[in-house]
């Protein structure tokens, strides 16, 4: 069959829901310039029960999609490719059955949501997703490609108690966001200005005691953007400015702070963190707990939410650690960079190695 024949110019299909916001459609678009280097690229669209029928498409993926004239193709009841990269898996979670067949010689499934969250209760029904997946393909191999360390311990973890661990490789290393942008110097005196954002949801905010904590009444500036559900729900505070999603843009946001404190839920964790990406590449100093830091490395000053205090406290007094602070940070997104990518994204198309079996 076509899909196993092996070419200089690698057919390559993406299938994805083309209606996540935030961090999946992102990385998808910042991908698909990448890939589109290596070979012929059609991107497959999905209509999920999770979005309902709605064919709308995220405008950061649609503007990618536009600018280097990659056909969308919606719910094709067949996909042919050497190589397809199906994304967020977890689309899925509402339906039996994916209702498209998938030939190819290598399946990989990049799996931006975490399949456990901490306490390892599970993040969605990964058996389900996963399943439909697994019944619709011929491959030669399926590979699931975690996104962070945290991410990845989630799938091993999950892999090691289900009964579908025969059917799935891991990749050997991290499908990591492409997070490469102008850098900003950072400020020449940093001041008592705190602030965090994300989009809207509980889940995405510690508990109101640690907020307290992080954003105290003697900070000079408390800025949280995405307070949506703080709003609607009156958790308010007079030193608090609370913003709700996309009242400013991130750009302002940044403007207003010098400190990124970013603690969430304790029974959820980011699976990768492009906020945090964000935060450092607008020459901000982050704080956030480890497993959010250990995607970042060094980049990020992990800690709990009592210790915060007294690291802003010290870095306001000793201001070249704050600015030695910064320029390591910044340092180490390069990781993350479209060139790193480039090479990862090489290593899996020429070899038929890179995964964990």
């Amino acid at each position: 069959m076509s899909a196993f024949r092996r070419s200089n110019s690698p057919k390559i299909a993406y299938v994805i829901e083309p209606r996540f916001s935030g961090g999946t459609s992102a990385a998808v678009a910042a991908e698909l310039p990448v890939a589109a280097e290596f070979g012929q690229v059609v991107v497959h669209a999905i209509t999920s029960r999770t979005f309902g029928e709605n064919q709308h498409v995220s405008p950061v993926l649609r503007k990618v999609l536009d600018d280097l004239q990659i056909p969308l193709v919606w719910d094709a009841p067949f996909i042919s490719a050497d190589f397809v990269f199906l994304h967020n898996p977890s689309f899925l979670k509402f339906q039996d059955t994916l209702g498209t067949k998938i030939i190819a010689r290598y399946l990989f499934v990049i799996t931006h949501e975490n399949f456990l969250r901490p306490g390892g209760e599970e993040g969605f029904d990964v058996s389900t997703c996963l399943s439909q997946i697994e019944v619709s393909t011929i491959s030669l191999r399926k590979t699931l490609a975690p996104i962070s360390p945290y991410n990845r311990k989630a799938v091993v973890n999950w892999l090691t108690t289900s009964r579908m661990a025969r059917y799935w490789d891991v990749l050997d290393c991290d499908w990591f966001n492409i997070c490469q942008t102008d850098l900003s110097t950072p400020c020449e005196t940093p001041q008592d200005r705190r602030g965090r954002h994300s989009r809207p949801g509980f889940e995405k905010f510690p508990a109101i005691a640690d907020l307290d904590a992080c954003f105290p009444k003697h900070s000079q500036c408390n800025v949280i953007l995405g307070a949506d559900a703080l709003l609607e729900a009156r958790v308010l505070r007079a030193h608090w400015n609370l913003l709700p999603f996309d009242a400013i843009s991130v750009e302002e946001f940044f403007g207003m702070i010098d400190f990124f404190v970013y603690f969430t839920a304790p029974t959820w964790q980011e699976s990768f963190g492009r906020v945090v990406a964000e935060a450092l590449a607008a020459g901000k100093v982050v704080l956030a707990n480890p497993d959010t830091g250990a995607t970042f490395g060094d980049a990020v000053l992990t800690c709990r939410p009592a210790d915060v205090d007294a690291i802003i406290s010290d870095l306001i007094d000793h201001p070249h650690r704050y600015h030695e602070q910064v320029s390591r940070a910044q340092s180490a997104l390069d990781r993350f960079s479209a060139g790193n990518f480039r090479a990862m994204l090489s290593s899996i198309l020429s070899a038929d190695s890179g995964v964990l079996t």
